[in-house]
């Protein structure tokens, strides 16, 4: 058995930070979209998954693997927004197996009228104090990450990092 290499200072520093910024992050982005457009952080996140999906349809299952939540959070996500107009649940029309989450119109306005504010809340938490090399830097490392990862994983992702067969919206 081969000795654990332990984190150095400067590398436990530095997971420390990037632990603690994402969830720092990911609390501002969720406070700004619940005071701003009355929807959660996630409610926003499967709005734009179904935005970048074909015909604006994604089965369940694919859903939360793209958020990284059990099939039961999706579900009661999509019961949520489903009760808000902004989502449907159908029968998969390629199998007739497995439930289909859709994108409504309602669903789609909602996302389209919550994206400005979402993006300058974005800009604000990570962008604005950046200099153009330190971006440089983020994007080089986290990409790299993904790209790492992703493969390990399974996903094939394009040389922009995109999940490969999804549209990009450009407004999120």
């Amino acid at each position: 058995m081969s000795e654990v290499r332990w984190l150095d200072t400067v590398e436990q520093r530095v997971w420390r930070a990037y632990l603690d910024s994402g969830k720092l992050v990911n609390r501002a982005l969720d406070r700004q979209m619940r005071r701003d457009s009355g929807m959660s952080l996630t409610d926003f996140e499967i709005l734009v998954t179904l935005m970048e999906s074909p015909d604006r349809r994604i089965r369940m299952g694919t859903l939360a693997e793209a958020m990284s939540t059990t099939r039961s959070g999706a579900t009661r996500a999509i019961a949520r927004m489903e009760g808000l107009g902004w989502v449907r649940r159908t029968e998969c029309r390629e199998d007739g197996r497995g439930t289909v989450a859709e994108l409504t119109e309602a669903g789609e306005l909602a996302q389209v009228a919550a994206a400005p504010g979402h993006v300058a809340a974005v800009r604000a938490a990570i962008f604005d104090d950046l200099a153009p090399e330190e971006l440089a830097v983020l994007d080089r490392v986290f990409t790299g990450i993904r790209s790492r990862l992703g493969a390990q994983d399974g996903a094939a992702v394009d040389r922009a990092g995109n999940p490969i067969g999804a549209a990009v919206d450009a407004s999120v």
